[in-house]
């Protein structure tokens, strides 16, 4: 059996989540209703009892007016420099080798991203490594698309309410607004390759 995944975040998304929407004095019912996700599932997330997938994590983003690195992001240390920021180019980018990949993790998901960041490119590539366990996702619809092409393992990707089991070369490219979500009940990490828009980051 494979071993689940270390939690290598520095910062649990839950805690953020709450952090961030008392800062913004919401409560739970207002943030679940701005985010189009149902109350109990919120705060599941934020006890750190469900993971929360970045798509939807990225409408809580919107609602708490913050990007989604926010929630993964630790605060800078007191009197720490500002980070240099390098301008990118507009119309691609060169990623190589993993030491060039940023990684984060969200409860059983750890997403590790395929290419750096620009600009004006609106694809977000990522490779997904799936811990078993863990409560399933709640089906959620957002703006874009989705394709997921499955590595290893085994995946249920909920489309629309119905199930469907993927294999290694299995994939699912769907319009994002159609209610989804994808669970791993076996006893194995499954690893998928993963293209969403609009970007994330």
């Amino acid at each position: 059996m494979t071993e689940p995944l270390e939690d290598t975040s520095a910062v649990q998304v839950g805690p953020r989540i709450r952090e961030f929407r008392k800062q913004r004095g919401l409560t739970l019912r207002s943030l679940a209703a701005r985010a189009g996700l149902s109350i109990g599932f919120l705060s599941q997330v934020e006890r750190g009892i469900s993971s929360i997938g970045l798509t939807a994590l990225g409408s809580v983003a919107s609602a708490l007016g913050h990007s989604v690195a926010d929630f993964f992001d630790a605060p800078a240390a007191p009197g720490a420099p500002d980070p240099v920021v390098v301008p990118m180019p507009r119309h691609f980018t060169l990623t190589r080798g993993e030491n060039a990949a940023v990684q984060y993790v969200s409860g059983q998901q750890t997403y590790r991203m395929l290419s750096d960041r620009g600009a004006g490119l609106v694809l977000e590539p990522m490779v997904v490594h799936i811990a078993p366990g863990g409560r399933r996702e709640v089906a959620y619809g957002h703006a874009g698309e989705e394709f997921a092409y499955v590595i290893s393992g085994e995946l249920l990707y909920e489309v629309d309410g119905v199930e469907h089991r993927l294999h290694p070369g299995d994939s699912v490219h769907l319009r994002s607004s159609v209610p989804h979500s994808m669970y791993n009940d076996t006893d194995e990490v499954t690893t998928v390759v993963s293209v969403v828009t609009p970007r994330l980051f």
